[in-house]
């Protein structure tokens, strides 16, 4: 029943949105209203309590602010456009898993890597090419395409190589990445559009990844040869015994073919619907596999999977469903209240007393100290936007857009309790706070690269 309401609220909502003629806000509300109740038994005792406290305070506000049954229950359904997002970005996988684009990468990897410098460089390097596509996908399709290539190599700690260099390339698409939810929320948040945000964020993402290859193996200079010519000669048989002689750079090259046809179809839907970045975003991914799909000769693999998708990831979104929804009852409370007029009055006056040019440092701080607290990224962002405002707090909405996009990258990077690290830690089989732990070093160092380049905005623009 959960799996059910679900897929009908998601496709409600599209509806709504596409359609603004009918109106099916107070149906979406009352069936939010009804999955927050069924799933606040089924969820984690974590996000029991973290959800719990979003109700009680959202609640608490509603009633001292005099609302009613009614107006307690329509209060449900914001961040639904969050859930659709994580609900369907998944299915671009499929094209990359049907078209067998892991067995290519291992290929690639055994005729070109001789260093573990350059094989973390290529892992990072790898994980942030998927990531502007695939998002959660990334992880594991980077780890076991490369981690069999890693044991040629005399690493200290492979597990720790792998997933420092998989999180460190795979965060830093996701200040500007389409596909990612964090992206959709400042832009609808600031008002800037994504074509125009990319020159300010596409940089520093850019500057986060070299400096990840500094930190992760430049700056040691340490050059470990790939085993014996007998480890590379076996390593590269059994890979293209299992991949044929197709070359991985080449099968490669469709994924990037991709992700730039896929970014420009955005941009241009961006500009030319009245539609908001997230729903142009979740519309496109159905249809943008399928063609991918058709192209590979896989459309009835592509049903099964879709069906698959439908049968399974909806019911493990549970715990998504109900601390989203939960969140989002609190911002529609914040709202009602007039508590966010409030909050940012306090923000204003502390902007005043510290100057801008400081505060605009601390914002990046503000989702990391949340993420250690159970927060998502998405959700802290989601918090935030109701009390940051651009315009009243005279920022440029294109430093502000920066400042909270590096603050989300280092709670994807560092929080022990988000999916990034929740996933990466059941890959390499170790906890959360020790992956964790493993990224702290190059968290910091990306915060205060992410605070220098906020400096220089601050003096071009």
């Amino acid at each position: 029943m959960i799996k059910l309401l679900s897929g009908v609220s998601i496709v409600l909502y599209l509806l709504n949105e596409l359609f603004k003629g009918i109106e099916l806000s107070p149906v979406i509300s009352v069936i939010c209203f009804v999955i927050v109740c069924m799933t606040i038994l089924k969820v984690s005792k974590f996000v029991r309590l973290i959800g719990g406290v979003f109700l009680a305070l959202g609640l608490i506000m509603l009633l001292r602010s005099g609302a009613g049954i009614g107006d307690i229950v329509l209060s449900f359904g914001p961040m639904l456009n969050l859930l659709t997002l994580f609900a369907l970005v998944p299915l671009l996988a499929l094209p990359i898993k049907l078209g067998n684009y892991s067995e290519n990468i291992q290929g690639f990897i055994s005729r070109r890597v001789r260093s573990s410098t350059s094989l973390y460089s290529l892992t990072s390097g790898i994980s942030y090419f998927f990531s502007i596509f695939m998002n959660l996908a990334t992880l594991p399709m980077t780890y076991f395409s490369i981690r069999p290539a890693a044991d040629g190599f005399p690493l200290e700690n492979r597990e720790r190589f792998m997933s420092r260099a998989i999180t460190h390339g795979f965060s830093m698409p996701l200040m500007w990445a389409p596909v990612t939810p964090i992206v959709g929320i400042v832009i609808d948040m600031t008002g800037v559009k994504w074509g125009t945000m990319l020159p300010y964020v596409l940089p520093l993402s850019v500057l986060g990844l070299l400096l990840d290859w500094y930190t992760g193996g430049y700056r040691k200079r340490k050059r470990a040869s790939f085993g014996t010519s007998t480890a590379i000669d076996e390593t590269a048989a059994a890979i293209e015994a299992g991949s044929g002689k197709s070359g991985g750079a080449g099968k490669l090259s469709h994924i990037l073919i991709a992700i730039i046809l896929f970014n420009i179809v955005i941009s241009i839907l961006e500009h030319s619907l009245s539609l908001s970045f997230l729903i142009v975003v979740s519309l496109l991914v159905i249809p943008f596999a399928f063609v991918w799909c058709l192209f590979l000769g896989q459309t009835r693999a592509f049903g099964s999977g879709l069906f698959e998708h439908y049968q399974n990831h909806l019911l493990k979104m549970k715990d998504q469903f109900f601390i989203f929804l939960s969140a989002g009852f609190f911002i529609s409370a914040i709202g009602f209240s007039g508590a966010d007029k409030v909050v940012n009055g306090w923000i204003t006056s502390f902007k005043d007393v510290i100057g801008i040019e400081i505060f605009v440092l601390f914002i990046p701080l503000i989702p990391l100290a949340l993420a250690f607290i159970g927060l998502h990224p998405a959700v802290a962002l989601a918090l935030l936007a109701g009390t940051l405002d651009p315009h009243s707090l005279d920022i440029s909405p294109y430093i502000l857009t920066v400042s909270m996009l590096a603050g989300a990258v280092s709670a994807f990077l560092m929080g022990p309790y988000n999916a990034t690290i929740g996933l990466m830690s059941t890959i390499v089989k170790t906890s959360s706070y020790k992956v964790s732990n493993w990224n702290s070093l190059f968290t910091i160092s990306f915060l205060c690269l992410a605070m220098l380049y906020l400096i220089f905005l601050q003096l071009l623009i």
